[in-house]
């Protein structure tokens, strides 16, 4: 079932369509950072582009943008990832990796593309879904863990295999195209938007890399060479890109028992 925007999960720990956050008070056509409380944090975008963090930052700036309580006009250049898809899009079908998502148009560095929506789920539920499945079925679960600077990790479940939009069809890659950032419109629970991280032309395939990994730290030795056990579980990787790390990242979380 095709669902733009995310959906309540089965379990119904979480719905993602409240409106908790306040609105701001601004009557501009567009909302001036410092000034708007939904900017306190800093400008978000600069002609529809994500500003870029800024290297001295040891965290990624939180992004929210002016929502449906806010003053401001539907034009305010704070509202982007909640207009949806701008570009056009195809699902197409692969040589070895199955369905892919390509752009059928140029996209430029910095712009919004598509949101990874579906339902969002809770932990339990999420650990459920991961472990009925079988090495024959494909996972589209997706574990998205924000650490904040008092040390606190908060997490995002999001499944799109019943309920979700075109970013289900996305595939892996070492050298993606595109990055995921948290954006808050509503409420606390995130909308998962992916940027373009370089400008990408028309008939490109679109691509991210699943473990999160954006201007991170470097991969480590024992994410290179991860236990023999391991590899047994995992899905070979068929990118194609120099530093291919032969398989799909590995998130071993939601099979442990707590």
């Amino acid at each position: 079932q095709y669902s733009p925007d995310n959906v309540a999960g089965a379990d119904g720990d979480i719905d993602p369509t409240e409106i908790t956050f306040p609105g701001c008070s601004c009557l501009t056509s567009s909302c001036v950072v410092h000034v708007c409380s939904c900017l306190c944090h800093g400008e978000n975008y600069n002609s529809l582009c994500l500003k870029p963090t800024d290297k001295e930052e040891e965290y990624a700036r939180p992004v929210f943008e002016c929502n449906a309580m806010c003053q401001c006009g539907e034009s305010c250049q704070n509202r982007v990832v909640q207009r949806g898809l701008q570009f056009r899009l195809e699902v197409f079908k692969t040589e070895k990796k199955g369905w892919g998502l390509r752009t059928l148009e140029f996209i430029a560095k910095g712009r919004f593309v598509c949101e990874y929506a579906g339902e969002v789920l809770g932990f339990n539920e999420a650990r459920r879904r991961i472990q009925a499945q079988t090495s024959k079925d494909s996972n589209y679960i997706i574990a998205v863990r924000e650490h904040l600077h008092n040390g606190q990790i908060m997490e995002t479940f999001v499944d799109p295999t019943y309920i979700g939009n075109v970013g289900r069809f996305l595939n892996h890659s070492c050298e993606p195209n595109l990055f995921m950032v948290p954006v808050r419109v509503d409420s606390m629970v995130p909308k998962l938007a992916l940027f373009a991280a370089t400008d990408i032309s028309a008939g490109e395939e679109l691509s991210y890399d699943y473990s999160g990994r954006f201007h991170n730290s470097p991969i480590t030795n024992r994410e290179q060479n991860p236990l023999e056990e391991g590899n047994r579980l995992r899905k070979p990787c068929y990118c194609g890109s120099r530093t291919c790390a032969s398989f799909l990242p590995w998130d071993s979380s939601l099979f442990s028992t707590p």
